[in-house]
């Protein structure tokens, strides 16, 4: 969008901290026990973890992260939009950033886990509009009871 940026970001920044902060309370609360696999600052600053951000000026509008699970694999992480910016399309300009990062790295699958009760609805909208489609339990995720899983073949959809 006009205005927008997206950039890299190390997790330093305040409002993107919590925002993390927020992410995290939202999957406790809205979550069974050892249902959530969010990640908490630590786990993103993990080396196979790349996260990004969306700001207008100096406001954080959302962010996003990507996983490489292998050379041609890669799992969407934290996608959040800070509460006072919804329904603005933060969330599918980052998941596209996400996408288009994914194919830039060769990654030819591109996967996610996220809740399946009503607060995880739009999450489930957003991924079918980009042409992901439900599939199984994929890495070291078992959680079948809770848990949805969705897929985009890369290759294919290129």
């Amino acid at each position: 969008m006009k205005g927008w940026t997206i950039r890299r970001d190390d997790l330093t920044h305040p409002d993107v901290l919590d925002l993390l902060d927020l992410h995290l309370r939202a999957a406790f609360e809205n979550s069974p026990p050892g249902s959530v696999f969010a990640l908490d600052a630590s786990g993103l600053r993990d080396p196979s973890v790349t996260v990004w951000t969306a700001w207008e000026d100096e406001v954080l509008l959302g962010m996003g992260a990507l996983k490489q699970l292998d050379p041609t694999w890669g799992e969407v992480k934290s996608m959040r939009t800070a509460p006072a910016q919804l329904r603005r399309g933060v969330a599918g300009v980052l998941l596209d950033h996400l996408v288009a990062e994914a194919r830039a790295r060769g990654y030819r699958r591109l996967s996610l886990e996220t809740g399946s009760n009503a607060p995880f609805a739009a999450a489930h909208a957003l991924y079918r509009r980009a042409g992901f489609v439900e599939c199984a339990p994929f890495g070291d995720y078992h959680d079948t009871v809770f848990a949805q899983y969705f897929t985009k073949d890369l290759a294919a959809s290129a």
